[in-house]
């Protein structure tokens, strides 16, 4: 039986790491952003189309999370919304920097944040800091029941440690 079981592992693992769901970043092709926060962690997704056998395909690129730290586990769900933006931006900006994407978030206010008029001060920074991204980027809300990439990603955060560090310099409000 464990010979099953290390085979059927070993398959898993082959599937999950190679085309059509893991894909290489084409950067001739636009990506898709996908974002989301909970009263756990952030997360986000980039995702691809790519042309396999000749048919296209949405595949995975590359995907993030990490648990919230506790001051920011006092921030309301809009700003919960927009720090997990502005984190996705900022750890993943070699892909998304010069690029078109489409970012794909289950929240209005992230849409809402690039035209606020009196923000406050996290918010303000963040609003800077995504000014770079405004012109390759197309905001796109997905109802949450169907947003569920990212979702996960927030909802079971990674831990916070050496490898996937929660304070990024980057990632400060």
């Amino acid at each position: 039986m464990a010979f099953y079981t290390v085979k059927d592992f070993e398959s898993l693992r082959q599937a999950l790491t190679t085309a059509p769901i893991l894909l290489i970043a084409d950067f001739k092709l636009p990506f898709k952003l996908y974002i989301d926060a909970s009263g756990d962690g952030l997360g986000a997704a980039i995702h691809q189309v790519q042309i396999i056998n000749y048919k296209p395909v949405e595949g995975l690129i590359c995907f993030i999370s990490r648990k919230i730290k506790p001051t920011e586990a006092r921030y309301g769900s809009s700003q919960m919304e927009c720090l997990s933006l502005f984190c996705a931006l900022e750890k993943l900006n070699y892909y998304l920097e010069g690029c078109v994407f489409e970012l794909t978030t289950d929240f209005t206010t992230v849409k809402s944040l690039l035209n606020m008029k009196t923000p406050n001060r996290h918010m303000l920074r963040w609003q800077i800091a995504i000014q770079e991204y405004r012109g390759n980027m197309t905001i796109v809300h997905k109802d949450g029941d169907i947003h569920k990439n990212a979702d996960g990603l927030s909802i079971w955060p990674l831990p916070n440690n050496i490898d996937n560090p929660a304070d990024v310099p980057e990632c400060e409000p």
